[in-house]
Parts: structure tokens; sequence; C-alpha cells
């Protein structure tokens, strides 16, 4: 396969992705060539300064399931998701304790790479924020450049091609991909962001609230996304929509921060059992919009 590309290629020696992931695993980290993984929060509490945000949330994500975080606004859900990642030390003066395990290893080992742990563990933001001045093509290799991995050309085209379509987006781009990122629609923009976090091969994918600010029609593809990406890549979304977290998600986690307390979590389980049996009287009021 090839698409046309007007760019220089100046890489003299360069290596498929495919043969570069299983080349040289990672020696921290589960080895990049199998398929989702498990992610398991261990007590894990967040600070911003003095400011207590999180107090001891512990959840298994099981591989190949999405997992929903819901609760009102304010009780930690977003930071949560970040420490997933590691990106809540990016913030000044953020802290955390507790463990984040991809397969039994600790995300925040000292041996354990901040690379890694993004290549592992991906991210797709609430508003939707491709690279404006950067193409389509190029937007969806934006994360192989940022991770250091170097691609042959005629695999460059393939990613694109895969993750595209992943994503559902291909069909309505191909005849276009050197046109800006920034040119499309909000809801095609999102699913670029989407094919972007795919193209490094996350094992894990999180999502704070990708659909907060479309519309029903693109909420509606971006779910479809979803239930076509849960067999290859463990799924952590979180959301304020109820009817969404019900129709996407496999299990659900409800938080919830109480009187300026730290966000904790309240219960969690099958989201069939969560939005129609729960065991605590606060998650049957917040799922019926009660309260939050």
């Amino acid at each position: 396969m090839h698409i046309e590309d007007n760019g220089s290629h100046k890489d003299s020696e360069v290596t498929a992705l495919t043969r570069l992931d299983w080349q040289e695993p990672d020696r921290r980290g589960p080895d990049p060539a199998s398929a989702a993984a498990t992610l398991e929060a261990r007590d894990v509490s967040a600070w911003f300064g003095d400011h207590h945000v999180l107090d001891r949330v512990s959840l298994v994500m099981e591989a190949r399931q999405v997992t929903a975080l819901i609760g009102p606004s304010g009780c930690g859900k977003s930071t949560f998701l970040r420490l997933l990642n590691r990106m809540h030390e990016l913030t000044p003066a953020a802290s955390m304790a507790g463990e984040v395990l991809l397969e039994g290893i600790d995300v925040y080992e000292a041996a354990y790479k901040l690379t890694d742990a993004r290549r592992h563990i991906g991210m797709v933001f609430q508003k939707p924020n491709p690279f404006p001045t950067m193409s389509i093509y190029d937007n969806v290799l934006a994360g192989l450049k940022l991770t250091g991995i170097r691609v042959a050309q005629d695999a460059k085209d393939q990613i694109v091609h895969d993750c595209l379509v992943k994503a559902g987006l291909w069909k309505e781009v191909q005849s276009r991909l050197r046109a800006l990122g920034g040119s499309l629609s909000g809801g095609q923009q999102q699913r670029l962001c989407i094919a972007r976090a795919l193209a490094i091969r996350p094992r894990v994918l999180l999502m704070d609230e990708p659909c907060s600010a479309l519309d029903p029609g693109s909420t509606r593809r971006i779910e479809a996304t979803i239930e076509e990406l849960r067999e290859e890549v463990t799924i952590v979304i979180v959301t304020h929509n109820m009817q969404q977290a019900a129709r996407v998600s496999g299990y659900t986690a409800f938080l919830l921060a109480e009187q300026g307390a730290p966000g904790y979590i309240v219960e969690h389980g099958p989201t069939e059992a969560m939005f129609e049996d729960p065991q605590d009287s606060r998650t049957q009021d917040y799922v019926h919009g009660r309260f939050g």
C-alpha cells in the first residue's frame, strides 16, 4: 500500500514499526507485542500542593474492557485519569502516593521510563487537540516522532491507513490526507486524535470526556469507535453522561467528594449492576439524576 507523501524523508536507515516493537521490547514493562493490558490502581492518592484531591483509590481496569468513571464535577475523575499515565506530575506542586500497575509493573518505579508509560498508556482529551497546521497524515504519525519511533515510508502509509480506519475516519478523509488537521469538524478532529493515539500501539487508552464538546451524531460515531476498539485496547473513559456510560462500558466506578474532602470510590462493578441494582444509595441517587 502506498499513500502519496510530498514531504522529505532523510533517514537512511529506518525500521518498520512492527520490527521495532518486537526487536527490543521494554525490559521494565510488558511486552509491546502483546495485546490489551490490565491496569490497576492501588491506594492512589493525589495532591495539588496542600490540596488533597484523591484519597486511596483502588480500581482494577480489566483488559479488553471499557471502564467508565462517573461522578459529580470536582470529585477527582480527571485527576485519577491523568495519574494513570503520569500526566499528573506535569502540574507544578502536584504529588501522588500509591501504585499504578500495568500488568503487575508499577509505572511509577524509578526504572520505568516516562516515555514508556505514555507509549503504553495513551490519552484522548476532552477538547480535540490535533496540530492545526499539520496535515491529517502527519497528525496521525506525530506520536511516533514524539516517542522516537522511526518507521519506513511504506510502514507509515500502512499505519495512517489502519489507524484512521480504526478511528472511523478513513472514508471521510482518504482523498485529502494532506489537508490540515484543523480543517476538520469537531467530531472528525476527535477521531483524528484517537487515530494519533492508536499509532503508537498503546495497550490502554484513556479518554477524558471525549464527546462533551460534540454533537449527537459525532458522539454516536465516537461511541461506535470505542465499541470497535475494545477488543484490542483497554479503555478507561471519564463521562458525565449516564446514558453514554451505560452504552459503552462493561464496568463502572462511581467517585464522590463530600464537603471539601478528597475524592474516593463509593462503588464499582459491572455497569448493568451499577445502574440497575447499586449497593449504595448515593450511587442510586447519582445515576438517576437526583444530584450531581
